[in-house]
């Protein structure tokens, strides 16, 4: 006989981790006890020492679905004589566990009991088990136990009961259990906060006001969502007037499969992305077959479409029958609804009514967004379902890395592992910024984990390198681009040297003017410049950055000179113009009236998608570019322009004669195929200055690779040359990646 006590570390709480062990202890005749503490799991098992490893070694080969343990002790103590195996209460060993269980949908087996007349959850819409349900979003501290989640104050009713306490059942100690007769439950109400339906009528009437036209909102998982039927264009026209949010594509939200099918191609990654426990939002290409649904995504050759995450959608779904658009409920720049008060006052002249319920949601978790692009499924918004999973990195411990303004995400480190924020959103406004301060003070407490140090962007004016100037800690600054790189070797633990490229709308550069189409050769000591695209004029300021139509007229002005109006009079980002326009346009080009230089690879694709008329004002950010891409995938043309480099350290890549050659084509040429040429000649100065770098390793990274037309051409001539091409994956490529960029940079370059 032996006692053995065992301490593990992982995910392994909220993933039916001990009653998988109370079932194993049986068959392996195992006396003692296990047990959640606030740092992992505490277990203690008496018996045979060949027995003890054959139930280790079937422990370890047999987890539970999403269960990953990432470190296991053991120790001999002297013998207790245990009667019998038992899940003790939790028990706090001080130091809060960083493996934290992110949001789950809803298991195929809560699903087929949903619609199950003889089960006890019959269309109960927070249905969730052992395997299934929400985590992150309602745990007030750990260890993860009903009494320290939202949950807690809705005692099991008998039946309840009984399955938490049957060892053989799929709810024996789910914390999140609950039905009809002891959880929480709907509520209907109107604009004015007045209930007027709850239980099933509340669902029955939210069907009904859906059909009916009204926007709805919705709460869900990790935040309420507006709901509005897609297919009804007045709907969707009202929704977005007043969501302010004139063209930017809606996401949608299908039933099952067969329903996503016949709107979109979906091959077999895009599937398993879909059905997955995170759920995300997938973006798809959408069939040309299809002519409606033109407003829930106007110009886009795409759609983002979502499957049920939750018992709710499901219940909604089976009853509506058809795509519904799903979108975060909050105003325009502000962070997402999650108190029933506060959507009320927030959402007060956008929503109709309000399909709520009485579980509290503690942290807002936007919906994921994920594309596959070059054969691999790549994390763009990093929300519900993916966060709060933490980055294996190592860098010093109690680092605080704030990230940049757009796309806002922090990330800390904690002995070999950084925890990545969830996405929250833009810096603009005083709400947003309010949003971030209290995610930081959540998390510091949740985690026990005190931030030490500080890292921000360069960029002065940013929201998060004022918050850092005001604190007492101290704090260092990070290159916007050097963070993009470094968030793509962080992901996939790579070392200098590295030729990085790194191509976005903007970012502050070193010389303090506009950065964002660059290569740097990455050295265990130093970091280079070794290749630009060559400068461009921004006439108008940041009001180029939202009009590609000036971009375009700025690039005619540098290859046409003072005669551009002339030479270019036809062209549509010239006649986008008023006469009066152009004349002010027109001198401050002559006279360098507010234009300053932008090295910004994102404002080449906006200049060719305004040439080829395909945008002349973003109504959204990345519009023009996802423009372009969408006519470049019609082509499979393989021809390039040509581009000239112009000699030096570091290398300026010319672009004049690419746009010579473009408006030489514009009236013998189809937009298509233009645009494929130009995204094939970008993939060739890749290669052209991956050779000349002599580097093997090449990471990319920066908000146009999400561009997957791009993204594919780079990796086929990198791959085909024989480089070694690394992109993101599971940390987004914009600007949400930089604060782990940030953390990985001072690994290298710590006395900055």
């Amino acid at each position: 006989m032996k006692h053995l006590h065992i301490q593990l570390n992982g995910f392994l709480q909220g993933v039916g981790f001990r009653p998988f062990v109370y079932r194993l202890a049986g068959q392996y005749q195992q006396k003692g006890w296990i047990a959640n503490t606030s740092s992992g799991i505490s277990l203690h098992i008496e018996s045979a020492s060949d027995l003890q490893d054959r139930f280790l070694a079937e422990l370890k080969a047999n987890l539970p679905p999403f269960a990953q343990i990432k470190s296991l002790a053991t120790e001999v103590l002297p013998l207790e004589n245990f009667s019998h195996f038992t899940i003790k209460p939790s028990q706090f060993d001080g130091q809060a566990s960083l493996f934290v269980l992110p949001d789950i949908a809803t298991c195929p087996d809560c699903v087929a009991e949903l619609f199950n007349p003889a089960s006890q959850y019959y269309q109960y819409p927070l249905i969730s088990c052992c395997q299934c349900g929400p985590r992150y979003s309602i745990m007030q501290q750990q260890p993860y136990d009903r009494a320290r989640t939202t949950m807690a104050d809705y005692p099991l009713c008998a039946a309840c009961q009984r399955d938490f306490t049957g060892p053989e059942n799929r709810r024996f100690h789910a914390q999140t259990i609950a039905c009809s007769i002891c959880g929480p439950a709907l509520q209907w109400m109107n604009a004015q906060g007045q209930e007027l339906a709850t239980k099933e009528l509340a669902l029955a009437s939210c069907i009904e006001q859906l059909q009916a036209g009204k926007i709805v909102a919705v709460k869900g998982v990790g935040g309420y969502q507006l709901l509005v039927n897609a297919q009804d264009e007045v709907a969707v026209a009202r929704l977005r007037r007043k969501k302010m949010r004139p063209a930017k594509p809606f996401a949608l939200l299908a039933g099952d499969l067969s329903m996503v099918k016949s709107l979109c191609v979906v091959n077999e990654q895009e599937q398993q992305a879909l059905q997955s426990a995170m759920a995300p939002i997938v973006l798809l290409k959408k069939h040309a077959s299809i002519t409606q649904y033109q407003t829930v995504a106007p110009s886009s050759h795409l759609l983002a479409v979502m499957l049920p995450c939750s018992g709710l959608q499901h219940l909604i779904m089976r009853a509506f029958g058809q795509p519904l658009i799903a979108t975060s409920a909050n105003r325009l720049g502000e962070p997402i609804c999650i108190a029933d008060q506060q959507a009320l006052e927030e959402l007060s002249g956008i929503a109709d009514y309000y399909l709520m319920h009485d579980r509290v949601i503690l942290r807002a978790l936007d919906d994921s967004i994920v594309r596959v692009i070059a054969n691999k499924p790549r994390v763009l918004r990093r929300a519900r379902g993916y966060a709060p999973l933490p980055v294996p990195l190592t860098v010093d411990s109690n680092m605080l890395a704030l990230g940049g303004h757009l796309k806002s995400s922090w990330a800390l480190s904690y002995q070999g592992y950084v925890l990545l924020s969830q996405y929250l959103g833009d810096m603009y406004s005083l709400a947003s910024q309010e949003h971030f301060r209290q995610s930081l003070i959540d998390a510091q407490c949740f985690y026990k984990v005190p931030a030490k140090r500080l890292i921000h962007d360069q960029h002065p004016d940013y929201f998060t390198s004022h918050y850092a100037a005001q604190s007492a800690l101290p704090s260092m600054a990070v290159q916007h681009h050097y963070a993009h790189a470094f968030s793509c070797m962080a992901e996939h633990q790579l070392k200098p040297p590295v030729l990085a490229v790194t191509w976005d709308g903007t970012g502050l550069g070193t010389d303090n003017s506009s950065w964002g189409g660059e290569f740097f050769l990455i050295k265990s000591q130093s970091i280079a410049r070794f290749a630009h695209i060559k400068p461009l004029l921004l006439v108008g300021g940041d009001k180029a950055n939202k009009e590609p139509r000036r971009v375009a007229v700025a690039i005619l002005y540098q290859v046409f000179g003072e005669q551009w109006q002339t030479e270019a009079r036809h062209l549509a980002c010239v006649q986008a113009f008023t006469a009066n326009e152009l004349q002010v346009l027109a001198m401050a080009l002559k006279n360098k009236l507010n234009t300053p230089q932008s090295s910004s690879m994102g404002r080449l694709f906006d200049a060719v998608a305004s040439l080829l008329n395909l945008c002349q004002i973003n109504e959204y950010e990345g519009q023009a570019a996802s423009c372009l891409e969408a006519v470049a995938s019609l082509s499979n043309s393989t021809e390039i322009y040509a581009c000239p480099f112009i000699s030096g350290q570091p290398i300026i890549i010319d672009w004049q004669e690419i746009f010579q050659q473009i408006l030489a084509d514009l009236p013998v040429l189809s937009a298509e195929l233009i645009a494929a040429k130009f995204h094939n000649t970008l993939a060739d100065i890749v290669l052209r200055i991956a050779q000349q770098a002599g580097e093997q390793q090449i990471v990319l990274s920066g908000g146009c690779f999400q561009n997957a037309t791009l993204t594919e051409k780079v990796h086929q001539v990198l791959d085909n040359a024989g480089f070694q091409v690394y992109s993101h994956e599971q940390i987004p490529s914009n600007d949400a990646g930089l604060a782990l960029g940030q953390l990985y940079y001072t690994h290298f370059y710590k006395n900055e």
